[in-house]
C-alpha cells in the first residue's frame, strides 16, 4: 500500500514537472484534445445514416451542413475524404495552415501565436465535423496514436 502510494505521489509530480516548460497555448491543445477524447467515450453509438438518394430530411440537413461549412472544416473534410484509410486529422493541420515563422521564433512572435490560433481552430473544427455525422472514428485514441477517422458515406456523397 505505501509502495503504491509512493508511485501514484512520484508519477504525479513528474507529470506536472513535464507541463511546466509547456506554453498555454501547448497546455491548452492538450486540453482541447483530452476534452474530445472524453466527449467521445462518453458518446453513444449513432443510428446509421441514410443513403444517398432517399431524399430523407436527414439527407437534406447533412447537405446544408456542407454547405456551411468554413474554409477550414471545408479542406480538412476533402483531405478527410480523400485519404484511402483511417487517418489522424491532425496530420492534415500543418497541410492547411503551414508554419510561417522559423522553428527559433519567441513564443510571443506575432505569426506564432496567430498560427496557433489557426491550430486550435482547426481542432474545433474536427470536433464540429464529428458532431455534424460527417466523419467517425474508426479507431479511439489509445495512448499512443490520436483517434483515427474517415468520411462517412454520405460525407462522400456531399463533397461530390
Amino acid at each position: 500500500m505505501l509502495l503504491r502510494l509512493t508511485y501514484l505521489a512520484v508519477t504525479n509530480a513528474l507529470a506536472m514537472l513535464r507541463l511546466l516548460p509547456v506554453s498555454d497555448q501547448g497546455k491548452g491543445i492538450e486540453i482541447l484534445a483530452l476534452r474530445h477524447q472524453l466527449m467521445v467515450c462518453g458518446r453513444s453509438p449513432r443510428p446509421p445514416t441514410p443513403g444517398p438518394g432517399s431524399g430523407s430530411p436527414a439527407q437534406s440537413g447533412l447537405y446544408a451542413a456542407v454547405m456551411t461549412l468554413n474554409a477550414d472544416e471545408h479542406e480538412l473534410l476533402r483531405l478527410i475524404a480523400q485519404s484511402p484509410e483511417p487517418v489522424a486529422a491532425s496530420d492534415f493541420f500543418h497541410t492547411i495552415h503551414p508554419a510561417n515563422f522559423e522553428r527559433s521564433a519567441a513564443e510571443e512572435d506575432p505569426r506564432r501565436v496567430a498560427w496557433q490560433e489557426k491550430q486550435f481552430g482547426l481542432y474545433k473544427a474536427m470536433i464540429d465535423l464529428h458532431d455534424g455525422g460527417l466523419i467517425r472514428i474508426v479507431h479511439p485514441a489509445n495512448g499512443e496514436r490520436p483517434d483515427l477517422m474517415e468520411a462517412t458515406e454520405a460525407d462522400h456523397a456531399a463533397l461530390n
